[in-house]
């Protein structure tokens, strides 16, 4: 499984970006795919998640109604979108995958298999 993502860069508090994960190497509807961050000097953290159907969502309690997590199984791409930045969303954002938990939603780093590289997103105040 190979996860690229893009779409990471600098806009003020208040604006606006949106995050994609392309998948290739495995059939996509068939895995779950999440967001990641690791903000200045922290640990990773888990952002958001969307099941292989796209019926469950999950997201961390800072972002929920500003950030919107999605999927596009015929492209092979799941997004986010991230409305209302603010200057604590700096960090690394990382796109994961996996087809297997224990439970849901999949919070720990340990849960997810499959990592893309990391795209920075930048909020200035």
């Amino acid at each position: 499984v190979q996860l690229q993502a893009s779409g990471g860069g600098l806009v003020q508090a208040g604006g606006s970006l949106r995050l994609s994960c392309v998948a290739s190497g495995v059939t996509f509807s068939n895995y779950a795919v999440g967001w990641f961050r690791r903000l200045p000097g922290q640990e990773r953290e888990f952002v958001a998640a969307v099941s292989w159907s796209g019926a469950k969502t999950y997201y961390r309690e800072s972002v929920r109604g500003r950030f919107t997590i999605s999927r596009d199984n015929d492209n092979n791409t799941g997004n986010l979108q991230m409305n209302g930045l603010r200057p604590e969303d700096t960090a690394v954002y990382y796109c994961v995958a996996d087809n297997s938990f224990m439970k849901w939603p999949p919070l720990e780093v340990e849960e997810w298999n499959y990592w893309g590289q990391g795209t920075l997103v930048t909020v200035s105040s």
